[in-house]
Parts: C-alpha cells; sequence; structure tokens
C-alpha cells in the first residue's frame, strides 16, 4: 500500500466488495441465529443452514453507554489471541499509515467520519476499514447486550464469492453509489474492478472507467467533482 493513507480511503477501498459479501452471506444463511464462546473459539450460525465457522475474528464491541468504539486488543476482559490477532493487526497497521482510529484503544464515535450516534453505525465503520486492511470481507455485528455491538470477522468456504456474474456486478455498482457513502467513486469502482478479477481501464482524462469481465462491459461516467453521474451496461456474449 502507499505510505499515505486515510481511513476515508480504507473505506473506499472496502465498500462495493465488502457490499457483494454481505450479499452472498445474507443468501447463504437465510433465517438464522448465532451464538459464539470466545473462550472455546467456536462461532456458529444455527437456522435453516447450520455453519460452524473455520475461523472468526473478534474486532470490538462499540458501546452507548461510553459513546464508544473499543478494539478488541484492549479490551480488559482478555481473549484468546488467535481471537483478537486480526485487531493487532489493525493496531500495527494504524501505528504504521497515522490512522489513529485503528491504533487508539478506543475511538469515540464523534471521531469517525459522519459522527455517528448509533452503536451499530459506529462499528460498521471500524469493520469495512478491517477489511481493507485484513482482505477478509465477511462481517456479523450483533448484540452483546445494554445495547452495545460486537463485531467479527468470519470465514468459511460457503461464504466464499462466486466468479463475478455479470447481473450481480451490475447490481453492486447501482446498489453502492445509492445506498453507500463514497469518498472518492473513482478509487471505490476501481479498487472493486481490480479485487474482483474484472478489467479496469480509465480514459485519458479520467472522466470515463470501462469495467469488463465475462459476457459483461459496464462503462462509469464522472462529473468533474469525480463522483459517477452515469452507468451503461452491456450484458451477453
Amino acid at each position: 500500500m502507499p505510505e499515505s493513507l486515510t481511513l476515508a480511503n480504507l473505506l473506499d477501498d472496502a465498500a462495493l466488495l465488502s457490499l457483494e459479501h454481505q450479499l452472498h452471506l445474507a443468501e447463504v444463511l437465510g433465517d438464522h441465529d448465532w451464538n459464539v464462546d470466545l473462550r472455546e473459539q467456536r462461532f456458529e450460525f444455527t437456522g435453516s443452514r447450520p455453519i460452524a465457522c473455520s475461523r472468526f475474528h473478534l474486532l470490538g464491541t462499540a458501546a452507548p453507554s461510553t459513546g464508544s468504539w473499543l478494539w478488541a486488543w484492549a479490551n480488559p476482559s482478555g481473549f484468546p489471541a488467535p481471537v483478537t490477532q486480526a485487531s493487532l493487526t489493525l493496531r500495527d497497521f494504524g501505528h504504521r499509515y497515522g490512522i489513529a482510529e485503528l491504533s487508539s484503544p478506543e475511538v469515540p464515535f464523534s471521531a469517525l467520519p459522519g459522527s455517528p450516534a448509533e452503536p451499530y453505525l459506529a462499528a460498521a465503520v471500524l469493520t469495512e476499514a478491517a477489511k481493507a486492511v485484513t482482505g477478509l470481507w465477511t462481517s456479523y455485528g450483533g448484540d452483546a447486550g445494554g445495547g452495545t455491538r460486537v463485531a467479527f470477522l468470519v470465514e468459511h468456504p460457503a461464504f466464499l464469492l462466486p466468479p463475478p456474474e455479470p447481473a450481480r456486478v451490475v447490481r453492486v455498482i447501482q446498489q453502492a453509489l445509492t445506498d453507500l457513502h463514497l469518498s472518492d467513486h473513482r478509487r471505490a469502482l476501481y479498487g472493486y474492478a481490480v479485487r474482483r478479477g474484472l478489467g479496469a481501464a480509465f480514459d485519458a482524462n479520467h472522466t470515463r472507467l470501462t469495467l469488463t469481465g465475462p459476457a459483461f462491459t459496464a462503462t462509469a461516467d464522472f462529473d468533474h467533482l469525480g463522483r459517477v453521474h452515469g452507468v451503461n451496461a452491456t450484458l451477453g456474449s
């Protein structure tokens, strides 16, 4: 990664690929519940399709009582090292690139982009950043009691994305542009294409990005502020 990097960059890097993974996770799990035993290092989904995660990573907790996020590595309760290792990786990454939100033990909600008031929104911000750093793209958040939200990265072969499918790629792009707050549209779309194994090329003026994949071509046009103002896709052979 470049020597200059911000939290906003990480959020853009994660946005679309994270969205696609979460859509896929919802399809895989269907109606479900979950349970975790941190000491025994066990995370399971129950319901129509029970799944015991092959690995999971505790990132941290967002508490309404303090209005802050606490990274797992800094939690005084103490947890097994394999469960908190990802949070330590993020701490070290934050120190390296000067991203205080990753390296500080506790992060006030007010210090995060948009100053989210709700714990689940604060947890979502730092979970997205964690994905861009770790390369682990599937997350799960739940109620830890008292309004506190806990966030995990979860792993299982069923959570891996299938090969890119044209209609799904177009859906992800359109939904991301509608529902997500992207600081840098060019960075977000280009990064998604590269990470998803699609072809990606800007024109000479960086006003158009062309994405290509199996039976799929899409062009995104950018306005003078760098925002996408139009996407045209062609599906089929």
